[in-house]
């Protein structure tokens, strides 16, 4: 009921439009009697009566009663139709707020399809229950209340005969109810696991196709999609027997019904027309009973997505998005204090870490895989927070600061770029928005982009595709790069960001980035020693311990494991590729 009456609350958003829909229902609901009135009219007073006189009176109120209806039942339908569009677009656009609200650290656990089928499928279905089930709910109520009011004003005898089903088919129906909302839950969570397969094979396309491993792609898929029927078999397999015992039941009280209205038109006590309108009224009482399945699924499987839209709306904000501190300008000293993380109850990724970035200086960090050095970097920009120690940003401890304002002061480049499908301008004007074309093409010429961007049919129109598929792995990154170059950031973060490049054209990003970095703080991060040379100060990481630091010079002159490192590194230096 609390998930109900908050889904309900959505509709008080559209007032007006939610009461004219109620007036229409309650109107068109209230014609349902025109049927057994006309029919005990014709049969009692017309026939019994013999008045011909008044068979196309009556018969043109009928039909005019019946057009009214229909009439309304329309302008209804189409009311219904535009509050589930804007509902759904309401709570949809609500969802995908808060998404953009929450953690890094949540978006960790929970799946890209799981997500998907949340803001895609649970939505629309927790909308039917308002359009389908409370509308359709009310409609029947009333129907239910009007018809059997007429009925035990003309004979409450037969009425009450006619109610015996009643309690049974109540209990049978609350029963099912309670017993099919973990079925569907069940099936739900079936549906969500599918769109992860799904949405995993669709991104990892070309891997599958790579290593020849369709089959086994299939195979998952196959495991998946079966599961989802299984379970949604489940819900069938109860429904199939419930249902239909309901239904005999229902349609079992009719014969009692007419049993007894026969019986009292035998002995005087009841008229023809009395017994064959109740007849013509029973669809009419029992038609919301015979709606009861389809209502029960609508109210069963919109509660259940209601709970998985509202277990998203209901999960914690990122803390500190805008609250915080604002300083004036950021210099770029950066500071990391005995400085402890953790990404869950296992060893430490970072442990008592201390160093430090002075304004303008260049930090490089290296280390084997898995030594925490990404994960300096996700601190830096909060997408994580520290389990000990702490870090300061011109002497502010980070955590004072707001997040929309510190990432504002950060170019970000990560080891896997990323663009979005949509033009290159698009893309680009994310770090600026507004950036003029000349101010773009500047940033590309940093990067070494330009000239292929001018190569490419429309130019910065060019669409780059889904994840920037018509651009190699080294354009993307030097996209990627001139992103970082227009926003002109106070500090820059590189992580691997010339991983992608080949030789000749990272010496030319190289030597762009080295005119930037003369007045801002830069965090590098490469495996290629060769990138990093000219660092300020390099810093050695071992499994999240800072176990040495220096210039290139003086760890070489150290002989220990930087020395080793670049031994080892330029012993293999990779051919130029792209």
């Amino acid at each position: 009921m609390p998930t109900l009456l908050r889904i309900l609350r959505h509709t008080f958003r559209f007032p007006l439009q939610s009461t004219i829909s109620l007036t229409m229902a309650i109107l068109c609901t209230s014609l349902v009697l025109v049927l057994p009135g006309i029919t005990m009219r014709f049969i009692d007073v017309i026939i019994g009566k013999n008045r011909p006189d008044l068979i196309l009176p009556t018969a043109a109120i009928g039909v005019g009663a019946i057009l009214v209806r229909q009439l309304l039942f329309t302008l209804r339908t189409y009311f219904n139709n535009s509050l589930e569009l804007k509902l759904t677009h309401l709570i949809r656009v609500e969802l995908y707020d808060k998404l953009q609200r929450l953690p890094v650290k949540w978006f960790d656990s929970t799946s890209s399809g799981e997500i998907m089928s949340r803001v895609a499928d649970d939505v629309p279905t927790t909308n039917r229950v308002i359009i389908e089930g409370v509308d359709q709910a009310i409609a029947a109520i009333l129907q239910f209340i009007i018809v059997m009011s007429y009925m035990f004003y003309h004979s409450w005898q037969l009425t009450l005969v006619t109610l015996v089903p009643l309690p049974i088919i109540g209990a049978i129906t609350g029963w099912w109810s309670r017993r099919s909302e973990p079925l569907w839950e069940a099936s739900s969570e079936a549906t969500s696991a599918l769109n992860a397969v799904l949405h995993d094979n669709l991104s990892g396309i070309r891997q599958i196709k790579a290593y020849t491993v369709e089959p086994e792609a299939l195979r998952s898929f196959d495991r998946a999609s079966r599961k989802v029927g299984e379970k949604h078999m489940t819900v069938m397999r109860g429904q199939s027997m419930v249902w239909p015992g309901v239904s005999f039941i229902a349609e079992s009280g009719i014969i009692l019904m007419v049993a007894f209205g026969a019986y009292w038109t035998l002995k005087g006590q009841l008229t023809t027309g009395t017994v064959i309108a109740f007849i013509a009224a029973w669809g009419s009482l029992f038609d919301p009973i015979s709606r009861i399945n389809t209502l029960s699924q609508t109210f069963t499987r919109g509660v259940v997505s209601a709970k998985r839209v509202f277990k998203i709306i209901d999960t914690s904000d990122e803390t500190h998005i805008t609250e915080g501190e604002r300083p004036v300008e950021l210099k770029g000293h950066v500071q990391f204090e005995s400085v402890s993380f953790s990404y869950s109850d296992e060893a430490p990724t970072i442990s008592e870490l201390t160093l430090e970035a002075k304004p303008g200086e260049t930090v490089a960090l290296v280390g084997a895989t898995g030594a925490g050095k990404s994960t300096i970097l996700n601190l830096l920009t909060r997408f994580y927070e520290p389990t000990g120690g702490r870090i300061l940003i011109d002497g502010h401890p980070i955590e004072n600061l707001s997040k929309e304002w510190l990432r504002d002061q950060l170019g970000y480049v990560t080891q896997e770029s990323f663009l979005f499908n949509t033009t290159l301008r698009e893309n680009l004007q994310l770090a600026k928005q507004g950036a003029s074309d000349d101010e773009i093409w500047a940033a590309l010429e940093s990067a070494n982009a330009a000239t292929f961007v001018r190569a490419s049919a429309q130019g910065l129109d060019t669409v780059a595709g889904e994840r920037g598929v018509r651009f190699s792995g080294g354009e993307k990154q030097r996209l990627s790069i001139a992103r970082a170059l227009l926003k002109n950031p106070p500090l820059l973060l590189l992580d691997e960001a010339t991983s992608a490049l080949d030789n000749t054209t990272e010496r030319l990003v190289q030597q762009a980035l080295e005119n930037l970095r003369s007045d801002r703080t830069c965090f590098v991060i490469a495996h290629r020693l060769s990138t990093v040379q000219k660092a300020n100060r390099i810093c050695v990481l071992d499994h999240g311990r800072l176990i040495e630091q220096g210039t290139h010079q003086e760890l070489i002159a150290n002989n220990a494991s930087y020395a080793k490192l670049c031994e080892a590194s330029f012993a293999v230096d990779p051919q130029p590729h792209d």
